[in-house]
């Protein structure tokens, strides 16, 4: 549902306009849009009674999009990648997992481990493939990029490359994704 709605806001069903702000002494660039909320009504006017802003720029791939640095189909590509990551659950956890109390028979900690429900099994099978058709050199740049939200520039620098070079790459991954995913 959120996915669909930020794809209606980066197709232009809403006003953007473009802000910058100052942060810590860095000026940082927004795309703000104003979406209305699906279902809901409207005023006399013909403005929507409710609607929302949202940043387009929030994550790396979104910033790539909205500057046409990257292909809609790549955008596409790299959002269903993400989705998949996120609904699998894959990222870290850096919280202590609360979900079950610890076993009398066991000293510390719980036997049973959380219940992974079909949805984040099919996501996960879903998001190995895609990594998988990437291939083994673009894979890491494709997940820093994309799921770990690393602007291109720092995922260069992470992995040793010169600069401009990590955007380059990461259009060979998402084209191989967007294929993985039968992205038009």
């Amino acid at each position: 549902m959120v996915f669909a709605f930020l794809q209606d806001c980066r197709r232009g069903k809403g006003d953007s306009i473009g802000t910058n702000y100052k942060q810590k002494g860095v000026i940082v660039k927004q795309i703000l849009a104003e979406c209305s909320i699906s279902g809901d009504q409207t005023a006399p006017n013909g403005k929507p009674t409710r609607s929302v802003t949202v940043n387009l720029a929030e994550s790396p791939l979104a910033w790539l999009g909205a500057r046409k640095l990257i292909s809609a189909r790549q955008l596409a590509a790299g959002e269903m990648l993400r989705q998949d990551y996120e609904r699998a659950a894959l990222a870290q956890q850096i919280t202590m997992a609360w979900d079950t109390p610890p076993s009398a028979k066991v000293a510390r900690g719980s036997q049973s481990h959380g219940a992974t429900t079909l949805a984040q099994i099919d996501a996960k099978t879903r998001f190995d493939g895609a990594i998988t058709s990437a291939g083994a050199g673009l894979a890491d740049i494709l997940w820093r990029i994309v799921c770990a939200g690393l602007a291109v520039p720092t995922a260069e620098y992470a992995r040793g490359w010169p600069t401009g070079s990590g955007r380059l790459v990461l259009l060979l991954a998402l084209d191989r994704v967007a294929d993985y995913y039968r992205v038009n």
